[in-house]
């Protein structure tokens, strides 16, 4: 049986490693290595966009790192319970056309007993900056 620990239910030490686990699979940027933490039927909704499974997990994020350059993420413990995380974030890229953007939002988790991820919401919005002022 597929696992990737920590395993809930929760603790605030478990749930803030799970977070940093997330940040870090998600800035290398490797679609097939995020997709590995999530249940092979998982639910998402990023933005308008509901994703259904890990083949359009990757096919998602392989779309999403070919427009956003330069990607940055960085993730922070928001609150959580037995088998729930819920997390704000921020990360900048950079368009093709090479404008700046840091997305700001909140993502509600919610995992299985094998520690995968069977669903994801994620509420975003970009704010257009300058690359004098990236933080990331």
């Amino acid at each position: 049986m597929e696992q990737k620990h920590p395993l809930p239910p929760f603790t605030l030490e478990t749930a803030l490693e799970k977070i940093q686990l997330a940040e870090n699979a998600w800035n290398s940027q490797d679609p097939e290595k995020v997709s590995k933490a999530y249940t092979i039927n998982s639910e998402w909704r990023n933005r308008n966009t509901f994703v259904n499974g890990r083949e359009e997990i990757v096919a998602f994020l392989q779309k999403k790192w070919e427009k956003e350059l330069h990607y940055k993420l960085k993730k922070e413990y928001w609150a959580h319970t037995d088998n729930r995380i819920a997390v704000r974030f921020e990360y900048e890229y950079q368009t093709k056309e090479g404008s700046w953007f840091r997305a700001y939002g909140n993502e509600n988790w919610e995992f299985d007993e094998n520690g995968l991820m069977a669903k994801r919401y994620a509420s975003i919005n970009d704010l257009a900056i300058n690359e004098e002022y990236r933080k990331l």
